[in-house]
């Protein structure tokens, strides 16, 4: 399994992001892909959710903010973060996801994940 999250970094409030995530093929072609997120002392959660044919979910806290997309030629699904909050602060990861069951991880591994900082 190969997952590789990219684009974090230091932003103050209300600022945008971009983070990326490059899989391997076979796991995104055939795969839902989910970004989740951990926040200090807490359990990682499901931030957004997108299917092979681009249905996507929001957790309620980041709806209208967060917009994910997935670009199938180049293997790779994108969280796009605007209006970003210190709350949004954590370590963002990417996995394929089971559409079928509110887009839960369905690998262990989890690659390299990236750090998200937001200052108030």
């Amino acid at each position: 399994v190969q997952l590789q999250a990219s684009g974090g970094g230091l932003v103050q409030a209300g600022g945008s992001l971009r983070l990326s995530c490059a899989a391997s093929g076979t796991i995104f072609r055939i795969n839902a892909m989910g970004w989740y997120r951990q926040a200090p002392g807490k359990q990682r959660e499901l931030v957004a959710g997108i299917t092979t044919s681009g249905s996507t979910n929001y957790a309620d806290s980041v709806k209208g903010r967060f917009t994910i997309s997935r670009d199938n030629a180049k293997n790779t699904v994108y969280l796009q973060m605007n209006s970003l909050k210190p709350e949004d602060t954590g370590v963002y990861y990417c996995n394929a996801a089971d559409r079928f069951n509110r887009f839960r991880p369905r690998y262990d591994s989890w690659g390299q994940g990236t750090q998200v900082t937001v200052s108030s």
